[in-house]
């Protein structure tokens, strides 16, 4: 009687990980899955408990992308959805009676779930990092994520039960330096501080925009075009940078910028002469001369734009 006792226990022990992996991989997957519709558009808004803007500021980010130009748009909460949904997938064909735990294609898949969690939370880890050093802004879907790799990881070892626990650990010490090393790489090639050295090689030629542009900048973007709204600027004008990077990289190239410095490349400084320009950035609007930083939405007003201005 008792060993049936314990055996159902073991039974017991085996289920309740897988259940609450399941739990955890479909709120990662609600969690990045949101993140990728408001990135694509279909989201006018995405609430962030306590810092909206803070939320704004790392997923808008240059480590919020994976891959951005006018064919794709890829953010980086796409790949957690990939990894999320493949968590669950495997722990559904666990849970489920398709596979016997005697064979070995069973432990296999405890071993896939086993690797795919310890790079997550590794990878997850060095987003932290990055949000807290670099970007020095808060994302509460970021740090979601994070909680949700780890204790998914936490739970594959406690419900994988691996024989031989060298074997889990050596496997497990290559796949997090893999993903740490790649990682950093990566994070290395995105950085706009980089990006920013190699444009200052280059004294003629302003910073690289490095912010992501939602759909509403974009349109509002092309509003000011075809309404031949001029922006002034200047290479060397950190102010110019910032009224640029409050569009974004895409929105940005549909505006009408011209360049005033008299050493800057594809510059027209006798027209800024001739327009009396004195202070970048410079807004021309209905022939009316506008100098310094503006938001978009004081933008949107100045020049009586319609369209939508839910511009965070």
């Amino acid at each position: 009687m008792s060993l049936n006792t314990i055996k159902i226990k073991n039974e017991k022990n085996l289920k309740w990980p897988k259940i609450v992996m399941a739990i955890l991989s479909t709120i990662g997957i609600i969690d990045t899955g949101s993140i990728t519709l408001k990135n694509w558009g279909l989201f006018n808004s995405l609430s962030c408990p306590g810092l909206n803007k803070g939320c704004d500021a790392v997923l808008n980010s240059p480590w919020g992308t994976l891959i951005k130009n006018d064919q794709l748009n890829i953010p980086l909460s796409f790949a957690g959805l990939l990894t999320y949904s493949t968590i669950l997938f495997l722990v559904l064909i666990l849970s489920s009676k398709i596979i016997s735990p005697k064979q070995k294609i069973f432990k296999n898949f405890w071993w896939i779930l086993y690797l795919i969690s310890c790079g997550s939370s590794v990878f997850s880890i060095l987003l932290i990092s990055i949000m807290i050093i670099k970007i020095k802004s808060f994302c509460f879907f970021c740090l979601l994520s994070a909680i949700l790799s780890l204790s998914i990881f936490i739970l594959t070892i406690i419900g994988a039960r691996f024989d031989n626990r060298e074997t889990m650990f050596y496997r497990g010490l290559i796949v997090a330096f893999t993903v740490l090393i790649g990682g950093l790489i990566w994070s290395n090639q995105v950085d706009p501080a980089r990006a920013n050295e190699i444009t200052l090689s280059n004294e003629k030629v302003s910073p690289q925009i490095t912010t992501v542009s939602s759909l509403e900048k974009i349109n509002f973007a092309k509003y000011l075009y075809d309404n031949n709204i001029v922006m002034y600027s200047a290479y060397w004008c950190p102010h110019c940078n910032d009224q640029k990077q409050l569009f974004g990289k895409k929105a940005v190239k549909e505006l009408i910028i011209v360049e005033c410095a008299r050493d800057g490349k594809d510059n027209q400084y006798k027209l800024c002469q001739e327009k009396g320009i004195e202070g970048f950035p410079s807004w021309e609007i209905n022939n009316q001369i506008y100098s310094g930083t503006m938001s978009l939405n004081e933008l949107a007003e100045m020049t009586n734009y319609d369209g939508e201005i839910n511009f965070e």
